[in-house]
């Protein structure tokens, strides 16, 4: 992976505008994340090949990372606090935000296919 590169990145969304794409999205600051310990409340979410179709797609500077949102018939998905990106299988778009320590904290991964098929 490497950092995000907006312009790059908000092309490869763009790209997948209007299309039938399946997203895995996942949060935590449990087992990967390095601020776990007896004082931190774990939280966490998890969806996996959850199909959409989205008609606006917008990459934005959050901070020291990056907030991507997908906007869907009816409403949006967002993940903030990404990182770094890189294009996986020739055709999927993972984005990730990780830590000082490189341990992930959010994950967006968008596919016109199945993920993990």
């Amino acid at each position: 992976m490497k950092p995000i590169e907006q312009e790059q990145v908000q092309q490869q969304l763009n790209d997948l505008i209007n299309k039938d794409v399946y997203i895995h999205l996942e949060t935590t600051n449990g087992a990967y994340a390095s601020h776990f310990d007896g004082q931190a409340h774990n939280v966490g979410a998890y969806i996996r090949n959850a199909a959409i179709n989205f008609s606006q797609a917008k990459l934005v500077r959050d901070g020291a990372g990056y907030r991507a949102g997908l906007k869907t018939q009816l409403g949006w998905v967002y993940a903030e606090g990404l990182t770094d990106w890189t294009i996986h299988n020739d055709n999927e778009l993972l984005l990730a935000g990780h830590d000082q320590d490189g341990k992930l904290m959010v994950a967006l991964h968008v596919s016109e296919t199945p993920l993990g098929q």
